[in-house]
């Protein structure tokens, strides 16, 4: 698939031109191969792609995924509804979200207790909605999708997630460790990073 032509903000174009450069493991390409053939499957059959991405309390990795998913969807052209979720309603970490203003997106906070974010990868773009909240929450308006499971946590107590087309494992170790440490910020920046360098791999791979 041909790279996109829409515009993305300079400091974002940056961090993106060095997600897509850095090496993926035959291990984790491996682990990403499921979800690359799922997408492919849905375009070949002219099906809505709907990935869901769950971590317990949608706050880090799962944000991270649904916003990078996003992206990545965009540049290389897949029509793909992305959303995310957890088993209990936190926020999107602050942390986290300043992870994602680092590295070049533009946001937008509106409310104060469990704030929805408005996240642009350009000026004329639809705002990604982020906000914590439960897999099945109304904004996960998708009926069939793909249930993509960011943390093992997650993976390993829900058994059963209503709605499911096919339950993909695709795990990250969790930045939250480094909270409150003189390693915070790059640590988020590093899980950003490798989330952004997956997904842009994974929609580099599909046949439009």
């Amino acid at each position: 698939m041909n790279p996109s032509s829409i515009k993305l903000f300079p400091t974002l174009s940056v961090f993106i031109d060095r997600a897509k450069s850095l090496s993926i493991s035959n291990e984790r390409k491996e682990i990403l191969s499921h979800l690359i053939e799922y997408i492919q499957t849905k375009v070949a059959n002219n099906q809505a792609v709907n990935l869901n991405f769950i971590c317990t309390h949608n706050s880090r990795r799962s944000q991270f995924s649904q916003i990078w998913a996003k992206t990545a969807s965009e540049f290389y052209h897949i029509n793909t509804n992305c959303y995310s979720g957890g088993v209990e309603v936190t926020a999107f970490n602050e942390r986290a979200v300043a992870s994602i203003e680092r590295a070049g997106f533009k946001v937008e906070k509106e409310g104060s207790t469990n704030p929805k974010y408005l996240i642009k990868f350009n000026e004329t773009a639809e705002p990604i909605i982020a906000f914590s909240k439960l897999f099945d929450d109304p904004q996960n308006e998708a009926e069939k999708f793909a249930a993509i499971m960011t943390c093992s946590h997650a993976d390993e107590n829900c058994p059963f997630i209503p709605g499911t087309e096919q339950r993909i494992p695709v795990r990250y170790f969790d930045p939250k460790q480094f909270d409150d440490t003189e390693e915070e910020a790059a640590k988020y920046d590093e899980r950003s990073l490798q989330i952004a360098s997956e997904m842009f791999y994974v929609f580099s791979n599909i046949k439009n």
